[in-house]
């Protein structure tokens, strides 16, 4: 049986291939003009935004409705290009649309519950749980969630992911088997902490990352539907560690990869990780650190909203580029602490923050694949996933975008 994705145009380089085994030998010519095609129009669109990153500057910003709803389609898109119910991994010149990604797509089904709320738009709740039951499964017989690039082993990061989209569409559905699936990964989460309960093997490099802070959240999610005292000691064990490897605000051990400054995305990830699970174990102590990191993370902001994509431990801005991402992020978490102390000054920072993301994302194109979505980088060859809309920095930006706009004084 063929398996057509829903959108049959925008078929990645390894399925035309392999497409062209199962046709007629006399069709193979047009497959491949047509994957001619495609190819043209994917350099030529990446083309236009490194000459416009280079020579014209940012786009012109346009409302924030305008901009959000452009994301939203955006993020739409690459889950309809997908031949399964996940999310692609998002649109690049290094393979077109890429096939789903388990660990962001966990995250973005929490994002479509939040438009659906917030936007009354039903289609974004049909997506959320079709994802959350494509993401069951996909789950290990252990519980674990793995990456099909890296084997089949499960992943800390990825199960933590995952675990927030679960235990959020049990919650917002009822349904049992989002629960049980989010306990059996919260059960591997414990079951994989080594003596002390921190999160060493099945991580990237096989090393402790403070930014494993977002899966002690997730963990602690699920504890509050599922109360398990495992859950929480293993927890609070990784947030413990995680304050040890604080200094002047900045964190040891943030980056993929030890000795690497570490990117504004990771940062914000153990900011934020800190800071959801301070609130919901009332643990001032992590509220504080997470406050600590958003302020040194403040004092790089420009007046332009432009944040350096990678600040290494002694807080000294690494690389000429943003990691747009990373400006989401922060933007999500000063609105947090805006919501929280009533700080203005907060508020402005995630308003420059985000208005820097607008200008670089493009909402004129006439090419699907690019508009509304949110570069990896700016420009467009940074650091950060060079030359590529990876769909979690729209995710972000939409979760930023909605927040900002509900909070607006």
């Amino acid at each position: 049986m063929q398996i057509i994705p829903r959108d049959s145009c925008h078929l990645t380089t390894a399925v035309t291939r392999k497409s062209l085994t199962t046709v007629p030998k006399g069709q193979k010519a047009a497959f491949r003009n047509s994957t001619i095609t495609e190819s043209l129009i994917l350099l030529k669109g990446f083309a236009s935004k490194i000459t416009q990153d280079l020579f014209l500057g940012h786009q012109v910003i346009g409302e924030r409705e305008e901009h959000l709803s452009a994301a939203i389609s955006w993020l739409k898109r690459a889950h309809d290009v997908t031949f399964d119910d996940g999310v692609s991994w998002g649109y690049s010149l290094k393979g077109r649309w890429r096939t789903s990604y388990r660990e962001t797509s966990g995250y973005i089904a929490t994002t479509f519950f939040d438009i659906s709320e917030q936007l009354k738009d039903d289609d974004c709740r049909q997506r959320a749980v079709a994802i959350s039951k494509w993401l069951v499964q996909m789950q290990n017989s252990d519980g674990s969630i793995s990456d099909p690039r890296y084997g089949s082993e499960g992943i800390v990061f990825d199960t933590g992911q995952v675990l927030l989209g679960l235990v959020r569409a049990f919650e917002e559905t009822q349904e049992p088997l989002f629960l049980q699936a989010a306990e059996r990964a919260g059960d591997w989460l414990v079951e994989v902490a080594d003596t002390q309960g921190r999160w060493i093997k099945n991580t990237h490099c096989d090393t402790p990352h403070v930014y494993n802070t977002r899966v002690a959240w997730a963990l602690l999610k699920l504890n509050s539907l599922s109360p398990n005292l495992d859950r929480e000691r293993v927890a609070r064990a990784n947030l413990d560690w995680a304050l040890a490897q604080q200094s002047n605000g900045w964190f040891k051990q943030c980056a993929f990869i030890p000795g690497v400054a570490p990117f504004t995305h990771t940062i914000a990830y153990a900011i934020r990780g800190l800071l959801e699970s301070g609130l919901l174990l009332g643990e001032q102590k992590y509220i504080d650190a997470a406050v600590r990191g958003a302020e040194v993370s403040l004092n790089h902001l420009r007046s332009d909203g432009f944040i350096p994509g990678q600040i290494d431990t002694d807080g000294k801005a690494q690389g000429r580029y943003c990691c747009l991402t990373g400006n989401c992020q922060m933007a999500i978490v000063w609105l947090m602490l805006f919501e929280l102390q009533g700080e203005q000054r907060y508020y402005q920072g995630a308003d420059d923050s985000l208005r820097y993301v607008m200008f670089c994302q493009d909402i004129r194109t006439s090419d699907p694949n690019i508009r509304g979505g949110i570069k990896g980088s700016q420009p467009i060859w940074g650091k950060y996933t060079r030359l590529s809309y990876p769909n979690w920095a729209t995710k972000f930006f939409i979760d930023a975008l909605l927040m900002l706009l509900r909070l607006q004084p």
